[in-house]
């Protein structure tokens, strides 16, 4: 089972979402920016240092959402998302394909990891 957090990071309204590149798992699949929790380290430690790493910006955690379990067939993960608010830089991908901001209302129009939806869909809401 991957333990992994996401950031649902919103600017005026609009959502920050990530492309996977091609030679992820799950390639090509849009997704919340975030990462693996490493030994020790808290979710907010971990997503802290994941957007500083992925996308070179701060940002602020604000609450924590429902977690959200999914497996796919070749392995399981435990997503854990945050409601965050850009407080430095502007993203720029290091491992993803793209990072745009989009109108929440639009969340659907993109082809989502599945482990993801859940979200999508309780921000929809």
């Amino acid at each position: 089972m991957l333990h992994v957090t996401c950031a649902i990071i919103r600017r005026n309204n609009t959502i920050l979402i990530c492309q996977r590149s091609a030679s992820m798992k799950l390639p090509l699949k849009w997704e919340f920016p975030g990462g693996k929790i490493e030994q020790g380290e808290s979710k907010e430690e971990c997503l802290m240092r994941e957007i500083k790493e992925e996308l070179g910006i701060d940002v602020t955690l604000g609450r924590e959402l429902s977690m959200v379990e999914y497996h796919y067939p070749e392995f399981a993960i435990c997503l854990y998302p945050f409601e965050c608010t850009l407080s430095g830089g502007e993203p720029h991908p290091t491992e993803h394909a793209k990072a745009i901001w989009v109108d929440c209302n639009e969340l659907l129009s993109y082809d989502w990891a599945a482990a993801d939806l859940p979200i999508v869909q309780a921000l929809m809401q």
